[in-house]
Protein backbone atom coordinates (compact mmCIF):
# COMPACT_ATOMS: atom_id res chain seq x y z
CA UNK A 1 0.00 0.00 0.00
CA UNK A 2 1.48 3.78 -0.61
CA UNK A 3 1.01 4.90 2.19
CA UNK A 4 1.24 8.73 0.65
CA UNK A 5 -2.19 8.25 -1.85
CA UNK A 6 -3.52 5.14 0.07
CA UNK A 7 -3.12 3.34 -3.65
CA UNK A 8 -2.33 -0.33 -3.38
CA UNK A 9 1.55 -0.88 -4.90
CA UNK A 10 0.71 -2.35 -8.57
CA UNK A 11 2.88 -4.60 -10.83
CA UNK A 12 3.00 -3.45 -14.56
CA UNK A 13 4.30 -5.88 -16.85
CA UNK A 14 6.00 -4.66 -20.52
CA UNK A 15 4.85 -6.17 -23.30
CA UNK A 16 6.15 -7.24 -26.44
CA UNK A 17 5.88 -4.64 -28.32
CA UNK A 18 7.43 -1.90 -25.90
CA UNK A 19 10.52 -3.62 -24.90
CA UNK A 20 13.68 -1.95 -26.49
CA UNK A 21 17.12 -3.76 -26.98
CA UNK A 22 18.89 -2.14 -24.11
CA UNK A 23 16.42 -1.77 -21.75
CA UNK A 24 17.33 -2.73 -18.37
CA UNK A 25 15.35 -3.15 -14.46
CA UNK A 26 17.36 -4.01 -11.59
CA UNK A 27 16.77 -4.51 -7.67
CA UNK A 28 18.92 -4.40 -4.50
CA UNK A 29 18.64 -7.19 -1.66
CA UNK A 30 21.01 -7.61 1.19
CA UNK A 31 21.96 -11.27 2.05
CA UNK A 32 21.03 -12.19 6.03
CA UNK A 33 21.27 -15.49 7.61
CA UNK A 34 17.52 -15.85 8.01
CA UNK A 35 17.76 -15.39 4.11
CA UNK A 36 20.42 -18.58 3.56
CA UNK A 37 17.82 -20.69 6.27
CA UNK A 38 15.05 -19.86 4.90
CA UNK A 39 16.72 -21.17 1.14
CA UNK A 40 17.59 -24.05 2.55
CA UNK A 41 14.50 -24.80 4.55
CA UNK A 42 12.54 -24.11 1.29
CA UNK A 43 14.72 -26.03 -1.06
CA UNK A 44 16.05 -28.70 1.63
CA UNK A 45 19.81 -28.03 0.79
CA UNK A 46 21.16 -28.01 3.94
CA UNK A 47 25.08 -28.34 2.82
CA UNK A 48 27.09 -27.14 5.49
CA UNK A 49 28.91 -24.49 3.42
CA UNK A 50 25.63 -22.63 3.96
CA UNK A 51 24.59 -23.69 7.19
CA UNK A 52 27.56 -24.53 9.50
CA UNK A 53 29.98 -21.67 10.17
CA UNK A 54 33.12 -24.54 12.20
CA UNK A 55 32.65 -26.05 8.89
CA UNK A 56 32.62 -23.59 6.46
CA UNK A 57 35.42 -21.72 8.06
CA UNK A 58 37.48 -24.63 6.74
CA UNK A 59 36.40 -24.70 3.39
CA UNK A 60 38.14 -22.88 0.55
CA UNK A 61 35.58 -19.85 0.97
CA UNK A 62 36.58 -19.50 4.90
CA UNK A 63 33.15 -18.83 5.94
CA UNK A 64 29.25 -19.47 5.50
CA UNK A 65 28.01 -18.34 1.55
CA UNK A 66 24.79 -17.90 0.22
CA UNK A 67 23.55 -20.79 -2.25
CA UNK A 68 24.26 -20.04 -5.73
CA UNK A 69 20.46 -20.63 -6.85
CA UNK A 70 19.78 -17.99 -4.64
CA UNK A 71 21.02 -15.20 -6.92
CA UNK A 72 19.17 -17.67 -9.82
CA UNK A 73 15.95 -16.71 -7.59
CA UNK A 74 16.58 -12.43 -7.54
CA UNK A 75 17.23 -12.76 -11.26
CA UNK A 76 13.82 -14.53 -11.38
CA UNK A 77 12.15 -11.86 -9.03
CA UNK A 78 13.36 -9.13 -11.15
CA UNK A 79 11.89 -10.76 -14.76
CA UNK A 80 8.64 -11.88 -13.03
CA UNK A 81 7.86 -8.40 -11.57
CA UNK A 82 9.86 -5.65 -13.38
CA UNK A 83 10.86 -6.72 -16.80
CA UNK A 84 9.00 -7.97 -18.90
CA UNK A 85 6.94 -8.77 -15.41
CA UNK A 86 3.79 -10.34 -14.86
CA UNK A 87 2.86 -12.72 -17.78
CA UNK A 88 6.21 -13.43 -18.64
CA UNK A 89 7.07 -17.46 -19.13
CA UNK A 90 10.92 -18.50 -17.93
CA UNK A 91 11.88 -20.67 -20.96
CA UNK A 92 15.61 -20.93 -20.48
CA UNK A 93 18.90 -19.46 -17.89
CA UNK A 94 22.10 -19.96 -17.72
CA UNK A 95 24.36 -18.95 -14.65
CA UNK A 96 27.81 -18.20 -14.08
CA UNK A 97 29.19 -17.93 -10.25
CA UNK A 98 32.07 -15.93 -9.98
CA UNK A 99 32.25 -14.99 -7.10
CA UNK A 100 31.14 -15.99 -3.27
CA UNK A 101 28.17 -14.52 -1.54
CA UNK A 102 28.58 -13.43 2.12
CA UNK A 103 26.24 -12.57 4.61
CA UNK A 104 26.25 -8.69 4.69
CA UNK A 105 26.88 -8.38 1.07
CA UNK A 106 24.71 -6.03 -0.81
CA UNK A 107 23.60 -7.17 -4.31
CA UNK A 108 22.07 -5.32 -7.09
CA UNK A 109 20.57 -7.50 -9.61
CA UNK A 110 20.26 -6.22 -13.45
CA UNK A 111 18.46 -7.93 -16.04
CA UNK A 112 18.97 -6.22 -19.64
CA UNK A 113 17.05 -7.34 -23.14
CA UNK A 114 20.05 -8.31 -25.63
CA UNK A 115 17.99 -10.08 -28.45
CA UNK A 116 14.15 -10.43 -29.55
CA UNK A 117 12.27 -13.15 -31.90
CA UNK A 118 9.60 -11.63 -33.14
CA UNK A 119 7.65 -14.15 -34.32
CA UNK A 120 8.14 -16.48 -31.25
CA UNK A 121 7.68 -13.34 -29.19
CA UNK A 122 10.73 -14.66 -27.50
CA UNK A 123 13.36 -12.45 -26.07
CA UNK A 124 16.75 -13.25 -24.78
CA UNK A 125 17.97 -11.28 -21.27
CA UNK A 126 21.46 -10.56 -20.21
CA UNK A 127 21.70 -10.97 -16.14
CA UNK A 128 24.42 -9.65 -13.44
CA UNK A 129 24.20 -9.41 -10.38
CA UNK A 130 27.05 -7.27 -8.82
CA UNK A 131 27.73 -6.71 -4.65
CA UNK A 132 28.76 -3.19 -3.05
CA UNK A 133 32.04 -3.34 -4.27
CA UNK A 134 31.16 -3.25 -8.47
CA UNK A 135 32.07 -6.90 -8.09
CA UNK A 136 30.33 -9.18 -10.30
CA UNK A 137 29.19 -12.66 -8.69
CA UNK A 138 26.83 -14.68 -11.19
CA UNK A 139 25.76 -13.65 -14.91
CA UNK A 140 24.11 -15.38 -17.16
CA UNK A 141 21.73 -15.02 -19.77
CA UNK A 142 17.68 -15.68 -19.83
CA UNK A 143 15.30 -17.26 -22.31
CA UNK A 144 11.89 -15.78 -21.99
CA UNK A 145 8.39 -15.34 -23.54
CA UNK A 146 7.00 -11.83 -23.01
CA UNK A 147 3.68 -11.16 -22.65
CA UNK A 148 1.55 -9.40 -25.47
CA UNK A 149 -1.05 -7.92 -22.82
CA UNK A 150 -0.61 -5.73 -20.68
CA UNK A 151 -0.90 -6.71 -16.91
CA UNK A 152 -1.22 -4.25 -14.00
CA UNK A 153 -1.39 -6.24 -10.56
CA UNK A 154 -1.77 -5.05 -6.91
CA UNK A 155 1.66 -6.76 -5.64
CA UNK A 156 0.72 -9.90 -3.53
CA UNK A 157 0.64 -9.28 0.23
CA UNK A 158 3.03 -11.91 1.54
CA UNK A 159 3.26 -13.63 4.63
CA UNK A 160 5.93 -12.74 7.42
CA UNK A 161 8.80 -15.13 7.08
CA UNK A 162 10.59 -15.65 10.72
CA UNK A 163 13.20 -18.34 11.06
CA UNK A 164 12.85 -20.02 14.73
CA UNK A 165 15.86 -22.51 15.80
CA UNK A 166 13.30 -24.17 17.22
CA UNK A 167 15.21 -25.58 20.78
CA UNK A 168 18.39 -24.09 20.77
CA UNK A 169 17.93 -22.84 24.02
CA UNK A 170 17.49 -25.87 25.50
CA UNK A 171 20.09 -27.29 23.81
CA UNK A 172 22.57 -24.54 24.93
CA UNK A 173 21.15 -25.10 28.48
CA UNK A 174 22.47 -29.05 27.81
CA UNK A 175 25.64 -27.71 26.86
CA UNK A 176 26.06 -25.60 29.59
CA UNK A 177 26.24 -28.52 31.72
CA UNK A 178 28.30 -31.06 29.83
CA UNK A 179 31.29 -30.27 31.85
CA UNK A 180 29.89 -31.39 34.90
CA UNK A 181 29.80 -34.76 36.27
CA UNK A 182 26.66 -36.53 36.43
CA UNK A 183 24.59 -36.24 39.38
CA UNK A 184 23.17 -39.89 41.02
CA UNK A 185 19.30 -39.48 40.44
CA UNK A 186 16.37 -41.74 41.69
CA UNK A 187 14.10 -41.92 39.19
CA UNK A 188 10.80 -42.82 40.61
CA UNK A 189 8.74 -45.29 39.02
CA UNK A 190 9.62 -44.74 35.03
CA UNK A 191 7.01 -47.31 34.15
CA UNK A 192 6.22 -46.06 31.08
CA UNK A 193 8.21 -45.94 27.54
CA UNK A 194 8.37 -42.00 27.64
CA UNK A 195 9.51 -41.55 31.67
CA UNK A 196 12.38 -44.66 31.19
CA UNK A 197 13.29 -43.37 27.56
CA UNK A 198 13.89 -39.96 28.83
CA UNK A 199 15.86 -41.18 32.57
CA UNK A 200 18.02 -43.63 30.05
CA UNK A 201 18.70 -40.99 27.32
CA UNK A 202 19.44 -38.45 30.31
CA UNK A 203 22.15 -41.01 31.34
CA UNK A 204 23.83 -41.57 28.15
CA UNK A 205 23.98 -37.65 27.73
CA UNK A 206 26.17 -37.67 31.00
CA UNK A 207 23.54 -35.92 33.10
CA UNK A 208 22.40 -38.62 35.59
CA UNK A 209 23.73 -41.57 37.12
CA UNK A 210 20.15 -43.37 37.49
CA UNK A 211 18.69 -45.36 39.92
CA UNK A 212 15.56 -46.76 38.86
CA UNK A 213 12.82 -47.17 42.00
CA UNK A 214 10.08 -49.12 40.43
CA UNK A 215 8.43 -52.73 40.67
CA UNK A 216 10.90 -55.18 39.03
CA UNK A 217 8.37 -57.16 37.11
CA UNK A 218 6.78 -54.17 35.78
CA UNK A 219 10.03 -52.14 34.92
CA UNK A 220 11.08 -54.92 32.78
CA UNK A 221 7.81 -55.38 30.72
CA UNK A 222 8.02 -51.76 30.11
CA UNK A 223 11.56 -51.86 28.94
CA UNK A 224 10.73 -55.03 26.53
CA UNK A 225 8.32 -53.58 25.08
CA UNK A 226 9.89 -50.28 24.11
CA UNK A 227 13.04 -52.30 23.35
CA UNK A 228 14.83 -50.00 25.97
CA UNK A 229 17.90 -51.61 27.45
CA UNK A 230 18.38 -51.21 31.38
CA UNK A 231 21.33 -53.92 31.61
CA UNK A 232 23.88 -52.46 33.81
CA UNK A 233 21.35 -50.00 35.72
CA UNK A 234 20.78 -49.94 39.23
CA UNK A 235 17.25 -50.63 39.98
CA UNK A 236 15.62 -51.10 43.37
CA UNK A 237 12.52 -53.13 43.20
CA UNK A 238 9.33 -52.16 45.27
CA UNK A 239 5.52 -52.62 45.54
CA UNK A 240 4.31 -50.02 44.15
CA UNK A 241 4.16 -45.97 42.94
CA UNK A 242 3.85 -45.21 46.35
CA UNK A 243 6.38 -47.12 47.27
CA UNK A 244 8.71 -45.93 44.74
CA UNK A 245 8.06 -42.12 46.18
CA UNK A 246 8.63 -43.33 49.82
CA UNK A 247 12.23 -44.73 49.22
CA UNK A 248 13.76 -42.47 46.34
CA UNK A 249 12.89 -40.02 49.30
CA UNK A 250 14.29 -41.74 51.82
CA UNK A 251 17.33 -41.94 49.61
CA UNK A 252 17.80 -38.40 48.65
CA UNK A 253 17.32 -38.14 52.73
CA UNK A 254 20.21 -39.86 53.38
CA UNK A 255 22.47 -38.43 50.78
CA UNK A 256 22.34 -41.64 48.80
CA UNK A 257 20.98 -39.48 46.04
CA UNK A 258 21.52 -35.92 44.60
CA UNK A 259 18.63 -35.05 42.71
CA UNK A 260 15.09 -36.48 42.25
CA UNK A 261 13.62 -37.97 38.99
CA UNK A 262 9.58 -37.92 38.39
CA UNK A 263 8.02 -40.97 36.64
CA UNK A 264 5.19 -42.37 35.22
CA UNK A 265 3.48 -41.68 38.93
CA UNK A 266 1.30 -38.35 39.79
CA UNK A 267 2.65 -35.41 40.76
CA UNK A 268 1.00 -35.47 44.19
CA UNK A 269 2.40 -39.10 44.93
CA UNK A 270 5.79 -37.91 44.84
CA UNK A 271 5.23 -34.42 46.53
CA UNK A 272 3.83 -35.58 49.11
CA UNK A 273 6.48 -37.93 49.85
CA UNK A 274 9.05 -34.97 49.68
CA UNK A 275 6.64 -32.57 51.91
CA UNK A 276 6.42 -34.87 54.72
CA UNK A 277 9.95 -35.40 55.23
CA UNK A 278 11.48 -33.30 56.86
CA UNK A 279 15.23 -34.10 56.09
CA UNK A 280 14.71 -32.59 52.90
CA UNK A 281 12.98 -29.49 53.81
CA UNK A 282 14.50 -25.87 53.74
CA UNK A 283 13.32 -23.27 55.38
CA UNK A 284 11.55 -22.34 51.80
CA UNK A 285 8.25 -23.59 50.07
CA UNK A 286 8.36 -25.68 47.81
CA UNK A 287 7.75 -23.94 44.33
CA UNK A 288 8.00 -25.64 40.10
CA UNK A 289 9.44 -23.44 37.62
CA UNK A 290 9.09 -24.10 34.16
CA UNK A 291 11.89 -23.22 31.61
CA UNK A 292 10.60 -22.55 28.26
CA UNK A 293 12.27 -21.90 25.17
CA UNK A 294 9.55 -19.23 23.32
CA UNK A 295 10.69 -19.05 19.07
CA UNK A 296 8.42 -15.67 19.48
CA UNK A 297 10.52 -14.52 22.06
CA UNK A 298 13.97 -13.74 22.34
CA UNK A 299 15.35 -15.33 24.81
CA UNK A 300 14.72 -18.02 27.84
CA UNK A 301 11.30 -17.62 29.80
CA UNK A 302 10.84 -18.76 33.91
CA UNK A 303 7.69 -19.23 34.68
CA UNK A 304 6.30 -19.96 38.25
CA UNK A 305 4.45 -21.47 39.55
CA UNK A 306 2.38 -23.73 37.12
CA UNK A 307 2.35 -27.50 39.01
CA UNK A 308 2.13 -27.24 43.13
CA UNK A 309 0.52 -24.19 44.61
CA UNK A 310 -2.79 -23.87 43.72
CA UNK A 311 -3.68 -20.44 45.44
CA UNK A 312 -0.14 -18.89 47.14
CA UNK A 313 -0.83 -16.03 49.72
CA UNK A 314 1.67 -13.42 49.51
CA UNK A 315 4.24 -14.71 51.99
CA UNK A 316 4.13 -18.06 49.85
CA UNK A 317 4.59 -15.94 46.74
CA UNK A 318 7.43 -14.58 47.98
CA UNK A 319 9.49 -17.72 48.44
CA UNK A 320 8.32 -18.88 44.90
CA UNK A 321 9.65 -15.51 43.40
CA UNK A 322 12.99 -16.37 45.64
CA UNK A 323 13.45 -19.98 44.50
CA UNK A 324 12.91 -18.88 40.57
CA UNK A 325 15.09 -16.29 41.30
CA UNK A 326 18.13 -18.04 42.55
CA UNK A 327 17.49 -20.64 39.27
CA UNK A 328 18.09 -18.03 37.03
CA UNK A 329 21.12 -17.42 38.86
CA UNK A 330 22.48 -20.64 38.34
CA UNK A 331 21.50 -20.02 35.11
CA UNK A 332 23.71 -17.53 34.45
CA UNK A 333 21.50 -14.23 34.46
CA UNK A 334 23.10 -12.34 37.41
CA UNK A 335 20.14 -9.63 37.59
CA UNK A 336 17.04 -11.46 36.15
CA UNK A 337 14.50 -8.76 35.25
CA UNK A 338 10.45 -10.46 36.73
CA UNK A 339 7.54 -10.03 35.63
CA UNK A 340 4.83 -9.92 38.48
CA UNK A 341 1.78 -10.76 36.19
CA UNK A 342 -2.01 -10.32 36.83
CA UNK A 343 -5.12 -9.29 34.34
CA UNK A 344 -4.34 -5.49 34.91
CA UNK A 345 -1.30 -3.28 34.90
CA UNK A 346 -2.69 -1.03 37.72
CA UNK A 347 -3.44 -1.35 41.90
CA UNK A 348 -6.96 -2.60 42.25
CA UNK A 349 -8.34 -4.03 45.28
CA UNK A 350 -10.74 -6.09 43.50
CA UNK A 351 -7.98 -7.78 41.83
CA UNK A 352 -6.09 -9.78 44.80
CA UNK A 353 -3.36 -10.37 42.42
CA UNK A 354 -2.61 -6.71 41.97
CA UNK A 355 -2.34 -6.15 45.38
CA UNK A 356 0.16 -9.22 45.78
CA UNK A 357 2.40 -7.66 42.92
CA UNK A 358 2.26 -4.41 44.66
CA UNK A 359 3.38 -5.91 47.86
CA UNK A 360 6.29 -8.18 46.48
CA UNK A 361 7.48 -5.11 44.56
CA UNK A 362 7.84 -3.39 47.86
CA UNK A 363 9.73 -6.53 49.67
CA UNK A 364 12.19 -6.07 46.85
CA UNK A 365 13.04 -2.82 48.26
CA UNK A 366 13.16 -3.16 51.15
CA UNK A 367 15.64 -6.37 50.15
CA UNK A 368 13.15 -8.86 51.96
CA UNK A 369 13.82 -10.62 48.32
CA UNK A 370 16.85 -9.87 46.67
CA UNK A 371 19.00 -10.70 43.68
CA UNK A 372 16.50 -9.55 40.83
CA UNK A 373 14.50 -6.08 39.10
CA UNK A 374 11.26 -6.75 39.96
CA UNK A 375 8.15 -5.28 38.51
CA UNK A 376 4.21 -5.40 38.94
CA UNK A 377 1.25 -5.78 38.57
CA UNK A 378 1.94 -6.66 34.85
CA UNK A 379 -0.62 -7.57 32.14
CA UNK A 380 1.20 -10.81 30.07
CA UNK A 381 1.19 -8.01 27.14
CA UNK A 382 3.52 -5.64 28.64
CA UNK A 383 5.49 -7.93 30.41
CA UNK A 384 6.65 -9.38 27.10
CA UNK A 385 6.04 -6.54 24.34
CA UNK A 386 7.50 -3.07 25.54
CA UNK A 387 5.52 -1.74 22.67
CA UNK A 388 2.54 -2.70 24.44
CA UNK A 389 3.87 -1.07 27.61
CA UNK A 390 4.49 1.96 25.45
CA UNK A 391 1.51 2.42 24.24
CA UNK A 392 -0.75 2.18 27.75
CA UNK A 393 2.34 4.70 29.18
CA UNK A 394 4.08 2.13 31.14
CA UNK A 395 7.55 2.85 31.80
CA UNK A 396 9.15 -0.17 33.39
CA UNK A 397 12.62 -1.82 32.88
CA UNK A 398 11.06 -4.56 32.39
CA UNK A 399 8.54 -4.52 29.89
CA UNK A 400 9.38 -6.60 27.23
CA UNK A 401 12.50 -7.60 28.69
CA UNK A 402 11.13 -10.15 31.23
CA UNK A 403 13.26 -13.12 32.07
CA UNK A 404 11.06 -14.43 34.69
CA UNK A 405 7.32 -14.31 34.87
CA UNK A 406 5.38 -15.10 37.69
CA UNK A 407 1.81 -16.52 37.23
CA UNK A 408 -1.14 -15.27 40.28
CA UNK A 409 -1.68 -19.17 40.37
CA UNK A 410 -1.74 -22.66 39.26
CA UNK A 411 -4.86 -22.30 36.99
CA UNK A 412 -3.50 -19.29 35.33
CA UNK A 413 0.09 -20.75 35.04
CA UNK A 414 -0.62 -24.08 33.88
CA UNK A 415 -2.95 -22.99 31.01
CA UNK A 416 0.00 -19.95 30.06
CA UNK A 417 2.72 -23.01 29.89
CA UNK A 418 0.42 -25.01 28.00
CA UNK A 419 -0.10 -22.43 25.33
CA UNK A 420 3.32 -21.57 24.97
CA UNK A 421 3.74 -25.32 24.12
CA UNK A 422 1.45 -25.90 22.43
CA UNK A 423 0.22 -22.45 20.62
CA UNK A 424 3.70 -21.11 20.19
CA UNK A 425 5.95 -24.11 20.10
CA UNK A 426 7.81 -23.42 23.14
CA UNK A 427 10.31 -26.44 24.08
CA UNK A 428 9.80 -26.82 27.59
CA UNK A 429 11.12 -28.47 30.71
CA UNK A 430 10.89 -28.14 34.55
CA UNK A 431 12.19 -28.65 37.93
CA UNK A 432 11.21 -28.12 41.55
CA UNK A 433 13.40 -25.95 43.96
CA UNK A 434 12.65 -25.41 47.77
CA UNK A 435 13.94 -28.82 48.84
CA UNK A 436 17.38 -30.08 49.64
CA UNK A 437 17.75 -31.53 46.32
CA UNK A 438 16.63 -30.68 42.73
CA UNK A 439 13.59 -32.31 41.26
CA UNK A 440 13.21 -32.89 37.77
CA UNK A 441 9.16 -32.75 37.65
CA UNK A 442 8.17 -33.62 34.18
CA UNK A 443 4.33 -34.09 33.10
CA UNK A 444 3.50 -37.71 31.78
CA UNK A 445 2.59 -35.96 28.45
CA UNK A 446 5.99 -34.97 28.19
CA UNK A 447 8.43 -37.20 25.57
CA UNK A 448 11.93 -38.20 26.39
CA UNK A 449 13.61 -35.01 25.16
CA UNK A 450 11.42 -32.72 27.83
CA UNK A 451 12.76 -34.95 30.43
CA UNK A 452 16.48 -34.81 29.18
CA UNK A 453 16.24 -31.10 29.59
CA UNK A 454 14.63 -31.78 32.89
CA UNK A 455 17.49 -33.37 34.10
CA UNK A 456 20.32 -30.95 32.64
CA UNK A 457 18.50 -28.90 35.34
CA UNK A 458 18.12 -30.54 38.05
CA UNK A 459 22.35 -31.68 36.96
CA UNK A 460 22.80 -27.70 37.03
CA UNK A 461 21.41 -27.42 40.44
CA UNK A 462 22.85 -30.30 41.86
CA UNK A 463 26.56 -28.43 41.38
CA UNK A 464 24.99 -25.54 43.10
CA UNK A 465 23.50 -26.76 45.93
CA UNK A 466 26.78 -28.75 46.72
CA UNK A 467 27.88 -25.13 46.95
CA UNK A 468 25.42 -23.51 48.88
CA UNK A 469 23.08 -25.67 50.51
CA UNK A 470 19.47 -24.92 50.19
Amino acid sequence: MNSDTNVPDMIVNVIYDELQIGQTASDIKTLSNEDIQAFAAISGDVNPAHLDPEYAGKTLFHGVIAHGMWGGALISSVLGTQLPGPGTIYLEQDLHFVKPVRIGDTLTTTVTVAAKDDEKKRVTLSCEIVNQHGARVVFGNALVIAPVERVSRPRAHLPTVTMFDLGARQQKLLDSVRSLTAVRCAVVHPCDADSLAGALDAAKQGLIVPVLVAPLVKLNEVAQLAQLDISGIEVIDVPHSHAAAEKAVAMAAAGEVEALMKGSLHTDELMAAVVHCPALRTKRRLSHVFHLDVPMYHKVLLLTDAALNIAPDLLEKADILQNVIQLAHALGTAEPKVAILSAVETVNPKIASTLDAAALCKMVDRRQITGAIVDGPLAFDNAISAEAARIKGITSVVAGQADILMVPDLESGNMLAKQFEYLAGASTCGVVLGARVPIALTSRADGPAARVASAALVKLLAHEYRKNTP
